[in-house]
C-alpha cells in the first residue's frame, strides 16, 4: 500500500486499564526516518504485524485482528499487546484513510537489540485496485513449503501460524509463482496437504461443501475467512475446517483466496487445471466483505 499517514505508538502494558490511549500515539511523516539502525524489525524481521481493511473510514474486523496480533505476540514471546490501545490506534488511523478502500498496517517489533522496550507503529494509506483479480480471477500454482502437516505442533519455534515480519519466504514464493506464469501460489505440506497462500487463506468448494484447511495445520487463521464463513452460514451453507489433500484439489469446482485488502479473489486455474469462476457468488461475497464492520 502507499502510506499516507503514520502514528508511532508507545506500547502500553497489557493490563493498563486507562480509558484514553491517545496520548501514546504520535503523528509521524511516513516518508521520514523512524527506526533506529539497531531495531530488530529491520535487522532480523523480529516482530509481528496485521493489515486491517478500511472502507470509507470504517476499519473492518478490528477485534479479530487485534486478537490475532496478541496470538502472534504470544507465539513470538513478545510482550502482550494492550488490545484497547491497538483498537484506539486503528480507529485513529482509519480516520486518516482516503475515501473508498484503504488499509492500516499494525507493526510490533521486539525493538532495539539489547533493549527491553518494543517498537510499535501503525500506517494508513490507500489500497490497490483489485477489480481485475476479483472479477476475472487469478491463476495459482502449488509450491511445496517443505514442512509436514504437523510441523507447528512438533516445532513451535518455526512460528507457523504467527504473522511475523519475516516475510522473505512468502515474497520469494510469489516471485516463483510469477516466474511460472501465475499470479499467486498455494503452499502444500511435504506430506501432501493444502495449507495457505503466501498472503491469503484458501477457500474451496468440494462436492458442494465449502472447506478451508484448519489453523492447526500450522497456517494463519484468516480474518477474512471468518467473515466468509459467517456469510456462507447466513446463506444456509455449512462451511467447515478440515484437512484437504492435494488429490482432493482435483474435485474442487471453485476456489478463492481470501485476504483483508484484496478480499475474495476467485481462482481460475490451479497449476494447469482450469476452474470455473462463480462470478455471481464472488460478487455477492465481495459486497458482503466490503460492508462488514465486525
Amino acid at each position: 500500500m502507499s502510506m499516507r499517514h503514520a502514528l508511532l505508538i508507545r506500547p502500553a502494558a497489557s493490563d493498563d486499564d486507562r480509558a484514553d490511549f491517545s496520548g501514546t500515539f504520535v503523528a509521524h511523516d511516513p516518508g521520514a526516518p523512524a527506526l533506529l539502525l539497531g531495531d530488530l524489525a529491520a535487522q532480523r524481521g523480529d516482530g509481528i504485524f496485521e493489515t486491517v481493511g478500511v472502507v470509507d473510514g470504517v476499519p473492518h474486523q478490528v477485534d479479530a485482528h487485534v486478537a490475532r496480533l496478541a496470538h502472534s505476540a504470544a507465539l513470538c514471546d513478545l510482550p502482550a499487546p494492550n488490545l484497547d490501545q491497538w483498537r484506539q490506534a486503528i480507529a485513529a488511523a482509519a480516520t486518516l484513510c482516503p475515501a473508498g478502500e484503504a488499509s492500516v498496517k499494525l507493526v510490533l517489533s521486539r525493538g532495539v537489540d539489547g533493549a527491553s522496550t518494543p517498537t510499535a507503529w501503525i500506517a494508513a494509506g490507500g489500497a490497490p485496485d483489485f477489480t481485475v483479480a476479483r472479477t476475472r480471477g487469478i491463476h495459482v500454482v502449488t509450491l511445496d513449503r517443505g514442512t509436514p502437516r504437523g510441523a507447528a505442533e512438533r516445532s513451535p519455534w518455526l512460528l507457523l501460524g504467527a504473522k511475523t515480519l519475516s516475510y522473505a519466504v512468502n515474497m520469494a514464493a510469489l516471485r516463483e509463482a510469477q516466474r511460472r506464469g501465475a499470479d499467486d501460489a498455494l503452499f502444500i505440506s511435504s506430506d501432501g496437504f493444502l495449507l495457505e497462500a503466501p498472503t491469503a487463506t484458501v477457500l474451496l468448494r468440494i462436492d458442494g461443501r465449502y472447506v478451508t484447511p484448519p489453523p492447526e495445520a500450522g497456517i494463519l487463521h484468516g480474518t477474512t475467512q471468518l467473515s466468509a464463513f459467517a456469510w456462507l452460514e447466513a446463506r444456509g451453507e455449512n462451511p467447515e475446517y478440515r484437512d484437504v489433500s492435494v488429490a482432493e484439489l482435483e474435485r474442487a469446482d471453485a476456489a478463492w483466496l481470501l485476504s483483508s485488502v484484496r478480499l475474495a479473489a476467485p481462482v481460475r486455474a490451479i497449476d494447469e487445471r482450469e476452474l470455473p469462476v462463480d462470478a455471481e457468488l464472488t460478487a455477492s461475497l465481495n459486497d458482503a466483505l466490503r460492508a462488514r464492520t465486525a
